[in-house]
């Protein structure tokens, strides 16, 4: 018997949830934004619409975490983003150094399990939001489909980092969505006419030997025709993951509302390729591949732009415009891709770089007209050329560590995000950003809360870089080489390399820098020296450039291309110290090669980037007088990475027990010792695909100790591999004497350390 219930509505259950800051969108700009805010104090809630956090970086969309960083062969140095996105990209690798994208999904989901102000909301969409007035928003409604739970959460403070701007759009935050026209903002990159034309979806696929041959059938929605794909060329074997970046469709659509449209084009042309591979005949080397795993959810690039109290454009990009309320910086090329992605005639991409990093300001990253919104992620406020770098997901992470700061501090005096733009909340913001790791161009900390800025630091030992010995390894110069130094000014000292030489030739050496204060584009050639080799064989080649530094700064000691020449690679690693080579023109590193547009405001100028190991290791030289640069001052001087100077002390190689000391003329309350190490910053930690080697950085202090003057043990670690420590204790201790005692990473690599504050506070 069937019985029928009376005819009634049932509702869903509704959780009302009360936080300070609600973060809506949990890829990496949205959990580095909480995480940042909850660990500043602040109750958190994140809202993210998927299973897992990481967004395109997660193990459903599986792209590469870009940033500032050489990844892509530009002239950034040590400029890999600081912060909370540093300790998950090395927690990555030092726990995933195989870049498994499911392993990296649960350091994320752990790091925010790990904050006790914050909670977390999985799989629950934004669709509504409730104003207290025109211009702000007083509560976000969501549905978690796998509970089938409503959630309304309330917060006086909101960040959008969802990507697509849900939560900005329902509260009716301006926005933009296409290209300006080059008249809107005078940029020559952009169209003449407004257009709606955006950068689209790509979707990726895994493959992997199966030991034995394995057949595909296509599915009947397959892309049938290989030649539609304008780049069909490109296919191979070989290639997987993120290397297909540029099978991208969508970008004359709405990226929004289109979205799953876009989505199944893509899988047609992700198993139309795949059908190619395995079965055109051209490719024998896939008989054994099988398709392990293809995306269900398109890597997202552009959509809404929501607008700020600044839109950052290409000029402020390629001129590296510095501002009063700078709290992050980009790196990233302008990376404009074609509308019509994957069918498009054109290249798949047109990259413009500028010559060092650029920053980014503190207005960009909160709503013009919804008083109590932040901003983060690739929605912030920039024009479509602007974005085309902003967009990248370091630099998004970065910014949204701000925006996060913000709201803490926002909360703390009773302000509104856009208060915090004015003097002297922008100090106090950037202060408290520079101490979580957060690297700001040209900011140098001051607090006067940190005790060791009061005294003078002294050291058992520091480094006078005499000699990088050799170990014997050679390397024809196929391409020119340099390596970069951190010089005091006055007079360069002589320089002696070691080569083989295989028939009479002439070496060219030149001293190059860069024009701008911490830039690595090495554009100025101070002098030149070209040194006779008129036989064959192993000789020590001394080399004066006879020159003279105004001021302290980086100089590129260049070794001109020459195959009748090797030059020597060294064992040693030393911090603020690297070594490059030459990678051609800077017009464009993917694309063709073309002049710049007139109005660019660039011109080109040439790549000198790291290699990775072994090619990538230090040349053999020696120097007269020595280097010496790596006092143990440059552990107070506020600045925690290289910048016109090593900013690090680094000690003797030969000192035992490697230890700085602090000293004051009276006893001090501590509660709080921050230490900042070398993790190579020059590294850009690839999240997925790639992996990691090594999984702790070469340069990076592994082991530690801490003693007060009664040589007191206060705390060890031997197992460091993160940038940033900091070292709690539970009561304040009184002391007016500490040793921090560090072990060399090994014999090659002498201990250094780039920052030390002690605060009374916790």
């Amino acid at each position: 018997m069937i019985h029928l219930l009376p005819s009634f509505r049932r509702e869903l259950p509704v959780e009302s949830i009360e936080c300070e800051l609600a973060v809506v969108g949990g890829g990496l700009a949205g959990t580095c934004c909480a995480i940042t805010a909850a660990r500043a104090g602040l109750r958190v809630v994140l809202v993210q619409d998927r299973p897992v956090l990481g967004g395109n970086a997660s193990s459903e969309v599986r792209m590469v975490v870009s940033g500032a960083t050489a990844s892509m062969g530009n002239n950034n140095r040590f400029a890999r983003e600081g912060g909370v996105i540093d300790e998950f990209l090395l927690e990555n690798a030092f726990r995933n150094p195989e870049g498994n994208p499911v392993i990296g999904d649960m350091i994320l989901l752990d790091m925010v399990a790990g904050e006790p102000n914050l909670r977390l909301l999985l799989n629950t969409a934004v669709y509504d939001v409730e104003k207290l007035d025109e211009r702000t928003i007083a509560a976000a409604r969501g549905f978690c489909s796998q509970n089938q739970t409503l959630f309304e959460v309330r917060a006086p403070l909101f960040c959008d980092a969802s990507g697509d701007g849900i939560l900005g759009y329902l509260a009716g935050a301006a926005f933009r969505m296409g290209a300006e026209s080059q008249g809107e903002f005078h940029e020559a990159l952009a169209p003449e006419a407004a257009s709606g034309e955006l950068l689209g979806h790509t979707i990726y696929f895994y493959s992997k030997d199966a030991g034995s041959p394995v057949r595909f059938v296509a599915p009947r929605f397959a892309l049938n025709d290989i030649t539609k794909i304008k780049r069909w060329q490109r296919i191979n074997a070989a290639d997987q993951g993120c290397q297909y970046w540029w099978l991208e469709y969508g970008g004359r659509l709405d990226t929004i509302h289109d979205s799953e449209e876009i989505k199944w084009e893509l899988w047609r042309i992700v198993y139309g390729v795949w059908d190619y591979i395995k079965n055109s005949g051209k490719f024998p080397e896939a008989e054994n591949l099988t398709l392990e795993w293809v995306g269900a959810v398109p890597g997202k690039r552009e959509s809404r732009r929501f607008e700020g109290d600044v839109i950052l454009n290409q000029q402020d990009v390629i001129g590296r415009r510095r501002w009063p309320d700078t709290v992050s910086y980009g790196g990233w090329s302008l990376d404009l891709h074609p509308a019509d992605g994957i069918y498009a005639d054109r290249d798949a991409c047109v990259q413009w770089h500028a010559k060092g990093i650029y920053s980014i300001p503190y207005r960009a990253l909160y709503s013009r007209n919804i008083r109590n919104l932040f901003l983060a992620g690739r929605i912030i406020s920039a024009t479509h050329v602007a974005f085309s770098s902003t967009r990248v997901m370091a630099t998004c992470a970065h910014n949204a560590q701000a925006a996060g700061m913000a709201a803490a501090l926002c909360r703390r005096h009773g302000l509104l995000p856009a208060d915090a733009a004015s003097p002297p909340w922008i100090g106090l913001l950037q202060r408290e950003l520079a101490r979580t790791g957060q690297y700001i161009p040209g900011y140098r900390l001051d607090n006067p809360d940190n005790l060791a800025r009061r005294i003078a630091v002294t050291a058992s030992s520091r480094m006078q870089l005499r000699e990088l010995p050799s170990d014997g390894t050679a390397v024809t110069l196929r391409e020119s080489r340099a390596m970069l130094l951190p010089m005091a000014a006055g007079s360069v000292p002589a320089m002696t390399f070691p080569v083989r030489v295989s028939a009479p030739t002439r070496l060219l050496f030149e001293l190059r820098a860069a024009a701008e204060p911490d830039c690595f584009t090495p554009e100025i050639v101070l002098a030149r020296k070209t040194v006779d080799l008129p036989e064959a064989g192993d000789r020590a080649v001394r080399v004066n450039f006879d020159a003279a530094l105004d001021r302290d700064r980086y100089v590129f000691v260049c070794v001109r291309a020459n195959a009748e020449v090797s030059v020597f690679f060294s064992k040693w690693i030393v911090t603020g110290i690297a070594s490059l080579a030459h990678r051609g023109r800077a017009e464009v590193s993917c694309g063709a090669v073309q002049s710049p547009p007139s109005g660019i405001g660039v011109d080109a100028f040439e790549f000198w980037r790291p290699l990775p190991p072994p090619e990538g290791r230090n040349l053999a030289m020696l120097l007269e007088p020595a280097l010496d640069v790596f006092g143990p001052e440059q552990a107070a001087n506020g600045i925690a990475r290289p910048s016109s100077g090593p900013n690090a002390w680094v000690a003797d190689p030969l000192d035992p027990a490697p230890t700085l000391t602090l000293r004051w003329e009276a006893p001090q309350r501590i509660g709080r010792i921050e230490l900042v190490f070398d993790t190579d910053r020059d590294n850009p930690l690839y999240c997925v695909l790639f992996g990691n080697a090594p999984n702790v950085m070469p340069q990076c202090v592994r082991h530690f100790r801490i003693f007060d003057g009664r040589e007191r043990l206060l705390y060890e670690c031997r197992e460091n591999h993160q940038t940033c420590a900091t070292i709690r204790f539970p009561h304040p201790i009184e002391t007016d004497f500490l040793q921090i005692e560090l072990t060399a990473p090994d014999e090659t690599t002498p201990a250094a350390l780039f920052e030390v504050r002690c605060y009374e506070g916790d």
